[in-house]
């Protein structure tokens, strides 16, 4: 089988490239080779160089070759997924296209999710573009017999990128015992998926011609509140975790700056749960391995070993120190409704 990544050195598309390797593929990856240095590439993989928004220089990167299979990480718009059609048709046996599972119903009206759950999220810009990505590849393969297959990853991490709003950030602050506001209550459902796992589903996906036309979610079947997901963080390091709640529509207000407000209001606010009865259907191997008070420790043994890689960043620590004065500022408001001071 012969294999193109386009990514490949992602926090998701490292480990899939990692796990191609090991069963033996023949793996090239496509990308500007800009992230290389914290997930390098095996040396058996194949590199191509070229930024895949210049469509010319990925037309020349390809040209005269084809594979049984490609994998395109960096598809975003329903204009990349046209252009990819475009370059790829005929190229290749297979396009798996990973999408992400921000794309399902926002409010959530029924959990878990599944495959056929109704794909509408209209607080997230991304989700949206992811589904209207989708609706090109599924055209294609309706009406000109395109060979895609859809992923949806969730939230996924690695052993050196926390799944934690803030990143390393948010990390260090609950290591020095900083507070951290947590959006709402704390208790709605969440499910983290280690890229090792996830790299077991989609690449057992890779030559499987059942999988054309078919839509995939790939995640592990750990549900966790956002209290305890911070709780287990203190714990690695040895130190409690001290959370706020604040609801999660102040983020846009107290930081329209920060990247993960609008994740947060359009996905990782809301219960997350997914049935994943499909996946292990199709690739009976996949059976996710990593908990994540697993995946913490090993988080928490690559800062020690990284230091220079996951000190904070100033700007993200005064978003989040912005965020905890906040609560302080509603807090106050709050208790002054209270009859004892009117």
């Amino acid at each position: 089988m012969k294999v193109l990544y386009i990514g490949g050195t992602g926090t998701i598309s490292s480990a899939c490239v990692a796990e191609s390797v090991r069963r033996g593929l023949d793996v090239h990856a496509l990308n500007r080779g800009h992230t290389a240095r914290r997930r390098p590439l095996p040396e058996e993989v194949t590199t191509l160089t070229a930024d895949v928004r210049d469509r010319d220089a990925v037309r020349r990167a390809l040209a005269g070759r084809t594979y049984d299979c490609v994998v395109d990480f960096l598809g975003y718009t329903a204009e990349d997924a046209a252009a990819a059609v475009d370059l790829l048709d005929g190229r290749t046996a297979q396009y798996v296209y990973i999408s992400s599972a921000s794309v399902y119903h926002k409010p959530v009206r029924r959990a878990p999710f599944t495959e056929s759950t109704a794909r509408r999220n209209p607080y997230l810009a991304y989700a949206r573009d992811k589904i209207a990505a989708e609706d090109v590849l599924r055209r294609a393969y309706e009406e000109r017999d395109f060979p895609v297959t859809i992923v949806r990853p969730s939230h996924t991490y690695d052993d050196a990128h926390p799944p934690l709003p803030g990143d390393w950030t948010a990390w260090d602050r609950v290591v020095r015992g900083d507070e951290i506001v947590v959006p709402g209550d704390g208790t709605s459902l969440w499910t983290l998926t280690h890229a090792d796992d996830f790299a077991v589903g989609l690449v057992g996906l890779i030559g499987a011609w059942q999988a054309l036309g078919e839509d995939f979610h790939i995640t592990s079947d750990e549900a966790l509140t956002w209290n305890e997901i911070y709780e287990v963080v203190g714990r690695a390091a040895a130190t409690p975790a001290r959370l706020l709640h604040l609801p999660a529509e102040f983020l846009p207000l107290a930081a329209p700056d920060w990247f993960w407000s609008d994740l947060i209001v359009g996905d990782l606010q809301h219960t997350a749960v997914f049935d994943t009865t499909k996946i292990r259907r199709f690739v009976p191997s996949f059976r996710p391995v990593v908990t994540w008070p697993e995946g913490a420790r090993r988080l928490h043994a690559w800062r020690s070993a990284h230091p220079e890689e996951t000190r904070p960043d100033a700007a993200t620590d005064a978003v989040l120190a912005r965020l905890v004065e906040g609560h302080r500022f509603a807090s106050a408001a709050v208790a002054r409704l209270a009859p004892d001071h009117r």
